[in-house]
């Protein structure tokens, strides 16, 4: 609790300090040094990783001679991780990081898929450390995969090429979102919109939101549905996609939709392991770049 108040209490400083820290950062003479931080919620499934290994060569390529850092938004994954060996920075601490190594300029990409609580707590950690007298002089962050109009347009285009090539057009794909009670779940509906413009059997759920389970299998009900291909739309295949998905349990969506009738066939990649989809990512971070001298 008490960790809780101190921290908040800083950033709530560093917040009010704001507008005078961004003025004597305009004097600061100090040679830029840019440096990228990417940041996603996290997993703890080692397999998983292989999105996050694609993301970072592709950003490697992109921006040779960059150094590129990584955070995780989640303190739950972290703290299991670290019990394991494995430490990873918080967005908080891998920018104070950065910034006592010298860096003075930041482009924080956001890995997450929709612009949700996750994102919206980036935002807020980037606000407070851009322009620090002494500090770093500018973070700026770039978009979730799904923010704009056109970010819907493109990723329903980069999901549809990826399409497991064996699938029959009768036989229906699932794919798997994680959802939240954030606004910012619009996007998974209107997700679902785009893609029946595309194909009237591609479906849209979500663990926790709107489309759920019972709003798909109601959808392949009514199709008379005899099979189904259920794929992550998560930049991971992690805990949701590994259990929730395609794990054995009663209360799986393979279980649940097999039950019902319809055969199901899992494929278990994230998103960013397609180099079609991960490179709308990389598009993101370039427009961030591009305002850095």
């Amino acid at each position: 609790m008490k960790e809780s108040i101190v921290f908040f209490t800083s950033l709530l400083v560093l917040l009010l300090a704001m507008p005078t820290a961004l003025v004597l950062a305009h004097g600061d003479k100090r040679p830029d040094k840019t440096g990228i931080l990417l940041v996603a919620f996290g997993t703890t499934v080692p397999e998983a990783q292989a999105s996050f290994k694609n993301i970072d060569a592709k950003v490697k390529a992109a921006f040779p001679g960059v150094e590129v850092r990584w955070a995780y938004t989640s303190k739950i994954i972290r703290n299991k991780l670290a019990k394991e060996g494995q430490v990873l920075d918080s967005p908080t601490v891998a920018l104070a990081r950065m910034a006592d190594e010298g860096f003075t300029q930041v482009a924080v990409q956001s890995l997450h898929t929709i612009p949700g609580e996750e994102y919206d707590y980036l935002l807020e950690t980037a606000r407070a450390f851009s322009g620090l007298p002494k500090g770093l002089k500018k973070v700026i962050v770039g978009t979730p995969l799904l923010s704009l109009p056109d970010d819907l347009n493109k990723t329903a285009e980069a999901m549809m090429a990826v399409l497991p090539k064996e699938r029959k057009p009768e036989e229906a794909v699932v794919l798997m979102g994680h959802g939240t009670h954030h606004p910012g779940n619009s996007v998974y509906p209107a997700m679902q919109y785009i893609f029946w413009q595309k194909d009237p059997n591609v479906f849209v759920g979500t663990v926790e939101g709107q489309p759920s389970l019972d709003d798909v299998l109601a959808q392949l009900k009514a199709k008379k549905i005899k099979k189904a291909w259920l794929i992550p739309f998560m930049s991971v295949a992690g805990d949701h996609a590994q259990n929730d998905m395609a794990g054995p349990e009663e209360d799986s969506w393979k279980s649940i939709l097999t039950k019902a009738g319809i055969k199901c066939e899992a494929v278990l990649k994230g998103t960013a392991e397609y180099d079609n989809v991960a490179g709308l990512w990389v598009d993101h971070l370039k427009d961030v770049m591009s305002h850095f001298k």
